[in-house]
């Protein structure tokens, strides 16, 4: 039987794949770049409201429960990024580049300094490898972008 970390890591190592294919993309692929970049936000939208759905969870549980953050503070950070993740959608590119990498920051931010005491010590670990990727990845299409279509 597969422990829960090492599927956990599996799932967020494969959930990286269309971050890295959508970065790769742009430059390999240059006349789909409209696609590819709407694709890439509609992803990036997805996996921001998913792992903003997990402080949802968190607050479910905790009525019998000691710890840190109370179920209103969780199930308000979850509706944040939830709600980041749709304006998110609405915006132009422009505008939508540094919304997706402040809330990604953020969603690590939040997970390691106020949900430390929640996670597993792997978890925490896992979630800076793959914040680190997703970050580059968008830190590299808003370089394409902006080197493209200029500021």
């Amino acid at each position: 039987m597969i422990s829960v970390a090492r599927l956990a890591v599996l799932v967020g190592i494969a959930g990286l794949i269309p971050f890295i294919l959508g970065t790769a993309g742009l430059f390999l692929m240059p006349a789909n770049s409209v696609s590819i970049l709407a694709w890439f936000y509609i992803y990036s939208a997805g996996i921001l409201a998913f792992m903003g759905g997990i402080y949802w969870t968190i607050a479910m549980q905790l009525e019998n429960r000691s710890y840190p953050q109370s179920p209103l503070v969780t199930m308000l950070l979850s509706q944040l990024f939830f709600v980041a993740a749709g304006i998110g959608l609405l915006l132009q590119t422009p505008q939508k580049i540094p919304l997706y990498i402040v809330a990604f920051l953020l969603l690590y931010l939040v997970d390691a300094r106020w949900m430390r005491s929640y996670w597993p010590a792997w978890y925490l670990k896992m979630r800076l490898v793959l914040t680190t990727v997703v970050l580059a990845c968008q830190l590299t299409v808003a370089a394409w972008f902006f080197l493209l279509h200029g500021a």
